[in-house]
């Protein structure tokens, strides 16, 4: 009998990834290829982004070939791939029609079937994966979906037809969370995404660090002062380090804040934190006070990893013959 793949794309805005699952469960590849970002710069347009992905495929095709070359008697079942950033109407982003193209073309020679689904819903299973909490997919739970391009808090529900039912509750009013660290960084000279190198600054940073007058309110935060603040530190300061334990003080403490007050409006649930934002270590170690369920720094970054696994629920759902 042939063992069954699951394989996932996603071309998010700064990154092309495909992931490859097994029948059991198990991510086999979790291959990722970075979008160049030119110095100084802040992002990428949206059509650089899709020429970045199109440049990036046949790195990908070759870490697919590798895999499947190590493998013998096997079939790919189904193919899943980002096709918008969150399951809420109008969620568009042009970057994700390159994956689409690749998946459908995928499905279509391989004869697999085909499943599109979220960049969120991938965050959220890479998280629940790497975090060994795959037993809430059967449960209701609560997620932190916090990167560049989202910072939302989530209620989610158990799997229906192979996919989250996650309703937005909570979250930022204005600038995401890794837009805020990115910005900071940007300005102080580091290269874009900026949040690794900050995170190495912060940690070098030995002295005190000045408290942010958080804006949260209930499951509301607006981010954009700290940008503000943080840059403003940064001119009178012109200290690299001490601005990045800032800016990511600043951020945790709202984060903090956020979680606590869930906990305090809806009782005690388990919470996910997902995202690339979550990969920091700055973060995890105080955010751990409310769940020790994080995704791993592998899994935190935009990846397919969560899409190939979302792609084996949904298709053994539609062939469990139920």
């Amino acid at each position: 009998m042939k063992n069954k793949f699951f394989v996932g794309f996603d071309t998010s805005n700064y990154t092309t990834s495909a992931a490859v699952c097994n029948a059991d469960g198990e991510v086999l590849l979790n291959v990722k290829v970075p979008l160049s970002v030119k110095d100084g710069a802040r992002g990428l347009r949206q059509s650089d982004a899709v020429f970045g992905h199109t440049q990036n495929m046949p790195a990908i095709s070759t870490a697919l070939k590798k895999i499947f070359e190590e493998k013998f008697d096997y079939e790919i079942s189904s193919v899943g791939y980002s096709a918008y950033p969150r399951d809420i109407s109008g969620s568009y982003m042009p970057c994700f029609l390159v994956g689409r193209s690749v998946a459908a073309a995928s499905s279509a020679l391989l004869g697999a079937a085909l499943y599109p689904f979220s960049h969120q819903a991938g965050h959220i299973m890479a998280a629940l994966y790497s975090s060994h909490s795959l037993g809430l997919c059967q449960k209701n739970f609560f997620a932190f979906h916090v990167s560049g391009g989202t910072t939302d808090i989530l209620r989610v529900s158990g799997f229906e037809n192979g996919r989250f039912t996650a309703e937005r509750i909570g979250g930022t009013l204005d600038l995401n969370a890794g837009q805020v660290i990115d910005r900071v960084g940007v300005y102080m000279g580091l290269p874009f995404p900026a949040g690794r190198e900050m995170e190495k600054l912060a940690l070098n940073h030995t002295g005190k660090i000045p408290r942010y007058t958080q804006s949260v309110h209930a499951l509301s935060c607006n981010l954009s002062g700290v940008e503000n603040k943080a840059k403003a530190f940064f001119d009178s300061t012109k200290n690299p380090s001490l601005v990045s334990a800032y800016t990511l003080r600043a951020v945790c403490d709202a984060l903090c804040i956020l979680s606590e007050n869930l906990i305090k409006i809806h009782g005690e649930s388990p919470i996910v934190y997902a995202g690339g934002v979550m990969s920091c270590s700055i973060l995890k170690e105080r955010l751990s006070a409310f769940s020790e369920r994080f995704a791993a720094p592998e899994f935190s970054s935009d990846n397919a990893a969560g899409i190939s696994l979302l792609a084996r629920s949904a298709y053994l759902t539609d062939n469990s013959g139920g």
